[in-house]
């Protein structure tokens, strides 16, 4: 398969211009669109044969649930049963943008689209461009990250391109991810909202119109949870990791950048190739490697939009060790950590 690559201007939207992706959708055919998290690789959601492609071109377990994505907020009624009010009031609030909602799905909606569960994620993305192409395509868009299963999430599309070329029919590019980490994650399916995956929706934002809101005990753990059914994206298997071993170091921060620094120069000694993610405020302070600052502290939208950016370049260099900071884990943080532990295959030094 040869996989076409397109560019399409966000402040210059016309029918011709997603003509060709819109009908490879209808068609059952599998198209790479940008949101404002990550990219995505969409197919028809309401056809089970396209969402089996989905799996088999990004090696993803069959288990591991797919997010529906819709262009108007009514749309999540012809997907989902017993929609609850709770749902309508983020929605006004949070869509367009990254929040997905687990609803009760309807007989519509296929079980190779959820993973073989009787929930439905939904999220309608802030990004013009997917949402014009779910309107021109005439269907709702199932849409995992556009990457290798496991592999970091993409950002642009040349890291589509990367990981997909020859496996898919589309790239389309948008230019690059706003957010750079996947929607926050809600089920809405029990008495009380539950967040499954953290994300740049955080749950101080949530419980100022939900009222109380829960954390799956998932999200934060430090070690893997055995036979656990994923009910989101991201619960279960290993994600977002580089092809090198990621170690997180947890502690004071002064003690943290000397001890990294004593494991990169054994590495190098070693004969390996070590990298460093640091931050602005540490960049300086790490003496020997390839270090890479993620953002500054002051500001952790910008670590969540460097992070998966900064994984894959550690990729392209070959580096066979990376050793990085943490981060607190609270409000944003929350999900820059969930994201670094699966990268990290919950491999934590504390310090």
């Amino acid at each position: 398969m040869e996989t076409k690559l397109i560019k399409i201007n966000p402040d210059k939207l016309t029918k011709e211009s997603f003509k060709e992706a819109a009908d490879i959708i209808r068609s059952g055919g599998l198209v790479a669109f940008p949101t404002e998290t990550v990219y995505g690789l969409g197919a028809n959601a309401l056809d089970d044969t396209a969402a089996v492609k989905i799996y088999k071109a990004k090696g993803r377990p069959s288990d591991n649930p797919l997010i529906v994505h819709i262009s108007n907020v009514k749309d999540m009624e012809e997907l989902a049963l017993d929609i609850p009010d709770i749902a309508y009031r983020l929605a006004e609030v949070f869509w367009p943008g990254p929040l997905t909602m687990i609803l009760k799905k309807k007989a519509c909606v296929p079980y190779a689209t959820t993973g073989g569960l009787d929930t439905v994620g939904i999220r309608l993305p802030a990004n013009r461009i997917a949402r014009f192409l779910i309107s021109e395509a005439q269907t709702f868009i199932a849409a995992p990250s556009a990457n290798l299963s496991g592999k970091p999430s993409p950002t642009m599309a040349e890291h589509v391109y990367k990981d997909l070329n020859g496996r898919i029919d589309m790239i389309i590019d948008g230019g690059k991810a706003v957010y750079g980490l996947e929607s926050t994650i809600v089920d809405l399916t029990g008495e009380l909202p539950v967040i499954l995956r953290p994300g740049c929706i955080t749950d101080r934002m949530l419980e100022s119109v939900a009222g109380r809101v829960e954390l799956d005990p998932a999200i934060l753990q430090k070690t893997p949870m055995e036979g656990l059914r994923p009910k989101a994206p991201g619960m279960k298997y290993r994600h977002y990791a580089p092809e090198g071993k990621l170690i997180i170091y947890e502690g004071n921060i002064d003690r943290v950048i000397a001890v990294i620094n004593l494991e990169v120069e054994k590495k190098l000694e070693e004969g390996h190739r070590a990298g460093v993610i640091a931050t602005d405020e540490s960049l300086r302070l790490y003496s020997c490697g390839i270090v890479k600052s993620v953002g500054s502290r002051r500001d952790e939208t910008s670590i969540a939009a460097g992070l998966y950016k900064v994984l894959r370049e550690f990729d392209e260099a070959h580096v066979d060790y990376i050793y990085s900071e943490s981060f607190a884990d609270n409000s944003l943080g929350q999900a820059i950590m969930n994201r670094l532990l699966k990268a990290a295959g919950y491999s934590v030094v504390k310090i």
